[in-house]
């Protein structure tokens, strides 16, 4: 097996308070982005056409140019943030998604759709002449055809937007029941916590670039929550492991080593990823650049936050649970009780909540 460190003792929750820090930091400047846009008249994100609407347009060409082509022809023509999707099983056609223009809010979707189709018309006429629908292409020459227009409203795309969010909250859920049946519920709220803080990072860092929000960036964010949790249950199932070997160590030590010792099996994995994914965002093209941009912000920050987010979260529930849960008094320290005011005090002495909660603790519930 190949290991990248060797016998690493890093104290990773005594810097718990500076993640935490940096982390809060990052949510803050993602959400007063977004306010500052807001406050403006402006919307706080870029969302696509997939959730304010738009104009689909189906264009067929003699001779078709390619993706890059088409999208700098429509830029030329005024044109910005369209979607070009080459149809795979007609090598022809072309998909064109528009954003909404002019007045976003009160424009009917009849008058977008003849916007939208006199701008690709005239944009498209750099590749040749335009004939109608239902007439051949001339024999000399490259010339294009529009075949079909279809309107996307805006109540279809405030649908699809409570469709992503409704999907995202019940994935948490059951990633929060999963993790509770097979660790402990702190466990589950520790790693929900820290999916929590990977989406809203992403989303930050998306409103403060104002990069588009489409379904692709959705299905990346799903993509993270699943990657995310997956890395937070190695370092928990290697913590419960260490509490059954090493049973008089606290908790504090044993998380510790146990993200140490995980530590090179999270950045070969995580950094395998992130390359293939950074390959996407160099060579994917415009098409899948908001998709892999989502997930290399969130490979990032889910690697940090399976380190140090959910284990100094998870630890810290964790003795609060335990010093608040009542322990069954020794038969020395009963006797002791009975002995009056000074075996109270010697009693109350004995059984001061510790520093740290041992392994053994701990491992009551695990059985």
């Amino acid at each position: 097996m190949v290991r990248l460190f060797h016998k690493v003792n890093f104290d990773w929750l005594a810097n718990r308070r500076i993640f935490i820090i940096v982390s809060i930091l990052l949510m803050l400047a993602g959400t007063g982005s977004a306010v500052f846009r807001y406050a403006r008249g402006q919307a706080p994100f870029n969302l696509g056409v997939d959730f304010k609407g738009g104009t689909l347009i189906t264009a067929k060409f003699k001779q078709r140019p390619s993706a890059e082509d088409v999208r700098a022809a429509l830029q030329h023509a005024g044109v910005h943030d369209a979607i070009i999707q080459p149809v795979s099983s007609k090598p022809d056609e072309v998909l064109i998604k528009l954003p909404r223009l002019g007045s976003e809010e009160s424009a009917q979707d009849e008058a977008q759709v003849d916007v939208g189709r006199t701008k690709v018309a005239e944009a498209l006429k750099s590749f040749g002449a335009q004939v109608a629908a239902d007439q051949d292409f001339a024999a000399e020459g490259n010339s294009f055809k529009i075949v079909g227009t279809d309107a996307v409203g805006a109540v279809a795309g405030a649908a699809l937007r409570n469709q992503a969010v409704a999907v995202t909250l019940l994935a948490l859920v059951g990633i929060l029941v999963f993790i509770s049946v097979r660790f402990e519920w702190t466990y589950g709220a520790a790693a929900v916590i820290a999916v929590f803080h990977d989406v809203l990072v992403t989303l930050g860092m998306f409103s403060v670039f104002y990069w588009e929000i489409n379904l692709t960036v959705i299905a990346a964010l799903l993509t993270l929550v699943g990657f995310s949790v997956n890395d937070t249950i190695v370092t928990f199932d290697r913590v419960r492991e260490n509490l059954r070997l090493h049973r008089r160590e606290s908790l504090y030590k044993i998380t510790n080593d146990s993200i140490n010792q995980t530590l090179s099996r999270t950045i070969i994995t995580s950094g395998l990823v992130f390359l293939s994914v950074v390959a996407m965002v160099l060579f994917g093209g415009e098409v899948l650049r908001p998709f892999s941009l989502a997930l290399v912000i969130g490979i990032v920050f889910g690697t940090y936050s399976s380190i140090a987010i959910a284990s100094p979260i998870m630890v810290w529930w964790q003795q609060r649970v335990e010093r608040q849960t009542p322990r069954p008094a020794p038969a020395r320290q009963a006797r002791a009780t009975d002995g009056g005011a000074g075996g109270e005090r010697k009693h109350s002495q004995r059984t001061s909540a510790p520093s740290d909660v041992p392994a053994a603790t701990c491992l009551r519930r695990f059985g």
